[in-house]
């Protein structure tokens, strides 16, 4: 009889896991610097915390620790900021990170909790029809036909579990959600406490507990905050990339690193090319070019890195499998011109006018003017 095959481990089958998964979680894809950074990290830790808040910064902005390991940055902008989100997330007030689409506020948002407590899967996604239940808990309907309101009859609710275990909270998108169903958070932010009142009894939060919510302020269908639950935040606004050089540093890195989750038997194009995708969205996004000297018309979209990064993702994409395996122009245009018409109508005028008066004479891109223009 042939030899029976030997049991993996629970360490071997989470390490195949993550290979074949499209996207890992924060705390997977980066255990590595996690775990040196826990070996390194001698600063007091707040109750539940994983990491000091140092070493959180460290991991977000990226350093050198003292033996020698390099920790590399998850985000590029401005370090008090990131300080401010951390030092709020050791009080007792939710963190609310604000700004237009792109600015990397869900990014920042599991990168955080992953480092916090090394578990960013507590993931609330907010929507025009989350429900109280999404926020506060559910019931197993069987259970509760069966014997009646228990807690055995409760389903938990990832905002309980976070209460329960002392971990952060993630709410994306917390304007998406309907204006009764946000109020839902204030007893929980204020009190710390998730009342069960059909079993008489209250769910009380666990040192460690908090909450990060996301909102950007140029979303169609919009809900307010009111000023109770904004009260209950302390609000951080993560701007877009002050300059031109940290806008290419990001799309830079995270080109790189989503070329490598995808298998993209292709090189990360040079720098050159990426700045001149960032700089067709900077301008766009201002209405004014570069040098100051020509005003534009804005598109109806948010002009994000976000979309800048899929941009050259995507012509990426089309180099490796339809071209001749490095980035051309002629691989750009199609997703630059996607991701600037959202209003085929209106965005179209604004899209030529740009080709134009810009891009038609601004030396060395004449290439990438032909191929929009083959488009249109």
């Amino acid at each position: 009889m042939p030899p029976k095959a030997k049991a993996k481990t629970a360490a071997e089958t989470t390490v195949e896991s993550t290979i074949t998964t499209l996207r890992q979680n924060a705390e997977h894809q980066f255990a590595h610097e996690l775990a040196e950074l826990s070996q390194a990290d001698t600063r007091q830790k707040p109750p539940n915390w994983q990491l000091s808040p140092w070493a959180v910064s460290t991991y977000l902005l990226g350093g050198k620790l003292e033996n020698g390991f390099e920790v590399s940055p998850k985000y590029i902008g401005s370090r008090r900021l990131m300080e401010i989100a951390i030092a709020t997330l050791a009080t007792d007030r939710a963190l609310l990170l604000y700004g237009v689409p792109g600015t990397a506020k869900s990014w920042v948002s599991e990168h955080l909790t992953a480092a916090v407590t090394g578990d960013s899967t507590l993931l609330i996604q907010g929507t025009a029809g989350t429900s109280e239940e999404a926020i506060r808990y559910g019931w197993n309907y069987a259970l509760l036909l069966a014997a009646g309101p228990s807690m055995a009859a409760v389903v938990p609710s990832p905002m309980m579990n976070g209460m329960n275990d002392g971990k952060i909270v993630r709410i994306e998108e917390l304007t998406r959600i309907p204006a009764d169903v946000q109020d839902t958070l204030i007893t929980v932010l204020s009190e710390k406490t998730l009342p069960i009142p059909e079993i008489g009894t209250a769910v009380q939060a666990q040192k460690g507990f908090n909450v990060i919510a996301t909102a950007n302020n140029r979303d169609k269908g919009v809900n307010e905050l009111s000023s109770a639950l904004k009260r209950r935040f302390n609000t951080v606004i993560l701007p877009v990339p002050d300059s031109a050089d940290e806008e290419v540093a990001i799309v830079h890195k995270r080109v790189e690193s989503m070329g490598r989750a995808l298998e993209l038997p292709i090189e990360v194009p040079a720098l050159a090319e990426i700045r001149r995708v960032v700089t067709i969205f900077r301008e766009l996004r201002a209405g004014v070019t570069g040098d100051g000297k020509t005003k534009l018309k804005t598109p109806s979209g948010t002009m994000s890195t976000a979309e800048a990064i899929s941009v050259v993702n995507s012509g990426m994409a089309l180099a490796a499998h339809f071209g001749d395996g490095t980035l051309q122009a002629g691989d750009l245009a199609a997703s630059i011109q996607g991701a600037v018409l959202k209003d085929p109508v209106q965005d179209a005028v604004v899209w030529k006018e740009y080709l134009e008066t810009v891009v038609k004479g601004r030396e060395g891109w004449q290439d990438i003017y032909r191929a929009c223009r083959e488009l249109l």
